[in-house]
């Protein structure tokens, strides 16, 4: 597991320095995803010197070599306004050791949290959040994962990020966090979406899971989904999560979600039984 390794023991200052300056995070697990061991953070990501920010990777394996797409914004800022956003390539043959590849053309300077997906005829499809088209999701295409050629918008219900894409069953999903929980879309075609009702955002009863569900990714195996997850489990509702570590600090989850009559539903609080993982256990 590779994640965005949130700096919530920094200093109690009230401005947004916390979320910036991120390593990220590595995490392994020998038992099909039940328990799992920290291992560190990703090395070799800067290509100039200083602390930077890293959000949201997004790692692709085709085979022959994994890619990472990660979100990029340079230094430490201490607001969210004001500095370009993008999404840099990288490629490593062992998820060790990354090589940088390119920081992506896709339109716009806003961009963060990609999402990729190969198509049927061998193309790639990414999504990824535009915060200057009122924090949409935008898409691009690519025949190689190196030249990626924007398409413009592909979700526009509502401000949104972290979109997540997989197919379950007869059709293909879309999660969006909403920051109130994960906007479900259903498609046929990868095109066009159907916005669903929302999952996660009910709290659970579980511990550190008595709050929305944020930004997941999900993993396929058979005719469930794996929907990991985080929380802000001690956030006060309506609080900005600034002031100090209780408010910042987060929990992941992991969830099954299933397809029942053309839906996508999720019970937070089912028990999970045996590995989670059981076709990555090796």
């Amino acid at each position: 597991m590779i994640y965005t390794n949130r700096r919530a023991w920094s200093p109690p200052i009230d401005d947004v320095s916390w979320v910036h300056g991120t390593d990220l995070g590595i995490a392994t697990s020998t038992d099909g995803g039940i328990s799992w061991l920290y291992r560190g953070i990703v090395e070799g990501l800067n290509i100039e010197p200083g602390r930077h920010t890293y959000w949201a990777p997004e790692i692709f394996d085709d085979g022959e070599s994994y890619h990472m797409y990660v979100s990029f914004v340079a230094g430490v800022p201490t607001r969210w306004e004001g500095h370009a956003r993008t999404i840099r390539h990288y490629t490593s043959p062992d998820l060790i050791q990354w090589t940088y590849q390119s920081t992506l053309a896709l339109g716009s300077d806003r961009v963060i949290d990609a999402c990729v997906y190969r198509l049927s005829d061998g193309r790639y499809r990414m999504w990824f959040k535009d915060e200057a088209d009122e924090g949409h999701t935008h898409f691009a295409d690519s025949d190689d994962l190196f030249s990626w050629t924007p398409r413009g918008l592909a979700v526009g219900i509502s401000s949104h990020e972290g979109p997540n894409v997989f197919r379950l069953g007869d059709a293909y999903w879309m999660l969006v966090d909403e920051w109130a929980g994960l906007r479900v879309l259903r498609s046929d075609d990868l095109l066009n979406w159907e916005a669903q009702d929302r999952i996660l955002d009910v709290p659970g009863t579980g511990d550190d899971d008595q709050t929305n569900g944020q930004h997941a990714d999900v993993v396929v195996s058979g005719d469930a989904a794996h929907v990991f997850y985080f929380t802000h489990p001690e956030r006060d509702a309506g609080g900005s999560g600034n002031a100090d570590y209780r408010q910042r600090r987060t929990s992941i989850h992991v969830a099954l979600a299933r397809v029942v009559n053309d839906r996508l539903v999720c019970d937070r609080d089912e028990q999970l039984a045996g590995p989670i993982l059981p076709n990555l256990a090796n």
